[in-house]
């Protein structure tokens, strides 16, 4: 039966949505709608590949209109065939070879020399007045300025180059590590005293675990500087490596050669970084952190 409704009600409309809500609803451009008519909001990896291939569409079509000449900047088809060129030859797996080989030999010596000292400094406050200071003069000198002094001192071969890399990572370790260390809550240390742990079981159970958050940040630290240290080390006397390729594609102009270098070194330098945000979701697992809204 039909329900009868009072003419001289008013007619009922929908509430409008309070401010807070209409704020926080999401740009059309980044939601989506099904065949069934149902908002849904588009996969995070596709948002964030947008800005990357709408500049690459840009640099291509610059480039081939002619805008952007060859001689200043080679557009990405003609990189990407410079990269195929130089894999099937032999000649850019040869380099990044040699390239990862100082970094790893540079890391190896940094990381003992920087996490030894920032031991030394942070667990004990007559190393922090032996090691600190002297520490915190010499992060002031620019290492690359010292690329003279160590010809010098250790040649022109491999080893000024792995030194100096070494420098690098070391400052950037030491720094992060002492901080972590001494940012340590000091309270959970009276905690473990009073839980009877000896001073070496306060070390290794309450202290190092603290300062592990500080360890991975200056490891981050590290490995981004020392891809720029690589870079200055291999104009020195190299024969062999990306930094050896670039220099001779800037002789003869090849724009395309170099941007290929340019792209391996971020690419081992994203791969890098990756392996360490993997180290932290799992040696930190237990802290609880903001990964955004």
């Amino acid at each position: 039966m039909p329900v009868e409704t009072d003419a001289l009600s008013p007619p009922v409309t929908a509430a409008a949505p309070p401010p807070e809500l209409v704020a926080a609803a999401p740009p059309p451009e980044l939601v989506a709608v099904d065949p069934r008519g149902r908002r849904r909001r588009l996969p995070r990896w596709v948002r964030r590949s947008l800005a990357p291939i709408l500049l690459l569409a840009l640099w291509q079509a610059l480039g081939a209109t002619g805008v952007l000449p060859a001689q200043t900047l080679s557009p990405p088809v003609a990189v990407l065939r410079k990269a195929v060129e130089m894999t099937a030859d032999g000649t850019l797996p040869s380099a990044m070879a040699v390239s990862l080989q100082r970094v790893l030999y540079g890391l190896a010596l940094g990381g003992l020399i920087g996490i030894g000292l920032a031991l030394a400094s942070g667990l004990s406050r007559l190393g922090e007045d032996l090691v600190d200071p002297v520490v915190q003069m010499l992060r002031t000198v620019p290492f690359i300025g010292l690329i003279p002094l160590l010809i010098i001192w250790v040649g022109i071969g491999e080893a000024p180059k792995v030194v100096l890399i070494a420098l690098g990572v070391g400052f950037n370790l030491y720094l992060n590590l002492h901080a972590g260390i001494r940012s340590v809550d000091d309270a959970l240390v009276e905690a473990g005293g009073s839980l009877g742990l000896n001073r070496r079981q306060q070390i290794r159970h309450v202290i190092l675990p603290g300062a592990l958050p500080g360890l991975m940040t200056g490891l981050r630290y590290a490995l981004t500087v020392s891809w720029l240290a690589l870079v200055f080390g291999e104009t020195i006397n190299a024969d062999n490596g990306i930094g050896f390729l670039m220099n001779q594609a800037r002789e003869y102009f090849r724009t395309d050669a170099i941007v290929v270098c340019l792209l391996v070194y971020a690419l081992l330098g994203l791969t890098a970084d990756l392996i360490v945000r993997t180290l932290e979701r799992t040696l930190l697992s237990w802290r609880p952190t903001f990964s955004g809204t």
